[in-house]
C-alpha cells in the first residue's frame, strides 16, 4: 500500500493575522453612517441660523452636514451654481469641503419676486441623480423652494395657509404668533419646535395640492423635507430627536 508522506501544516506570516484586521478596519472606515450632506441657502442669517440650530441641538457629527449661505448672490439660480460648484470642486478655505465628499445636496431659496426661480428648479432636477460622488453613487440634488418665502414654513407651525400671500404679509402673521420675529433671529426652531409636528403636515398637504412652479405662487414649501432628513441624519447617529 501506498504511504503519502503527512501534509506540512500552512504558516502563515507572523502579522498576517493582524495586517487583516487592520485592513478591515480601514475598509470599514470608509462608510459613513449616516448621509454626509451639503445645504446652500439663499439667506445670509435666517435660514442658516435655524437649520445650524436643529444641527446643534440633535448634534449629528458636525464634519458630515455643512450649511452654507450662497457667496455668489441671493438669485436662486445662483444658489444652485454655487452649490453645484462646491460639489464638483470643494472649498480651498475650507478643508471640510471637499470635492465630491457629500451624499445629498440641497439647495434652499424663495420664489419672491426671482426672474430666474423657474430655472433654478430645473438646473436642480437636472443634476438631481445625474452626478457622482467620491464613492461613485449617483446623488441626489434637491431645491428646497418656498412660495413666498421661508416664513411660510415657520407660519405653518402656527395656522393653516390656503391663499397666495405676499412675504411682507407672511411676515406679518408670523408676528402675530411671534411678536419679536426678526429675520437673522437665533432662536427660530427653538421658538417654533414644540409645534413642528402639525408644520410637517401642513407642508404636506400644501405639496399634495401644488407643485413649486405653479404660476398663480399659491403657497408652497419643501422645508419638510429637509428639516425630516436632518432629523433622520440625527437618529442615524445615535441621537433622540
Amino acid at each position: 500500500m501506498a504511504i503519502f508522506p503527512e501534509s506540512s501544516p500552512m504558516v502563515l506570516p507572523k502579522n498576517a493575522f493582524q495586517n487583516r484586521q487592520r485592513d478591515l478596519i480601514r475598509h470599514q472606515g470608509k462608510r459613513h453612517p449616516y448621509d454626509r450632506i451639503l445645504i446652500v441657502t439663499e439667506g445670509t442669517k435666517t435660514e442658516p441660523f435655524y437649520l445650524e440650530e436643529i444641527r446643534r441641538l440633535h448634534r449629528p457629527s458636525s464634519p458630515h452636514i455643512h450649511v452654507r449661505p450662497c457667496e455668489s448672490g441671493t438669485s436662486p439660480h445662483q444658489i444652485v451654481e454655487d452649490a453645484e460648484k462646491l460639489f464638483h470642486k470643494g472649498d480651498p478655505s475650507n478643508k471640510k469641503i471637499k470635492a465630491r465628499s457629500f451624499d445629498k445636496i440641497y439647495v434652499v431659496f424663495d420664489r419672491d419676486e426671482h426672474e430666474h426661480y423657474d430655472e433654478a428648479l430645473h438646473r436642480a432636477r437636472d443634476l438631481d441623480g445625474h452626478i457622482k460622488n467620491d464613492e461613485k453613487k449617483w446623488i441626489p440634488f434637491k431645491a428646497i423652494p418656498s412660495i413666498p418665502c421661508f416664513e411660510l414654513w415657520l407660519l405653518l407651525h402656527f395656522q393653516e395657509v390656503h391663499a397666495p400671500l405676499h412675504r411682507n404679509e407672511a411676515k406679518m402673521l408670523l408676528r402675530g404668533h411671534i411678536p419679536d420675529y426678526e429675520k437673522g433671529m437665533k432662536t427660530t426652531f427653538a421658538d417654533t419646535r414644540k409645534h413642528l409636528d402639525v408644520a410637517l403636515s401642513r407642508a404636506k398637504r400644501l405639496a399634495e395640492r401644488t407643485t413649486p412652479d405653479n404660476p398663480e405662487q399659491w403657497p408652497y414649501t419643501a422645508m419638510h423635507e429637509l428639516v425630516e432628513e436632518l432629523l433622520k441624519n440625527a437618529r442615524d447617529a445615535g441621537q433622540t430627536v
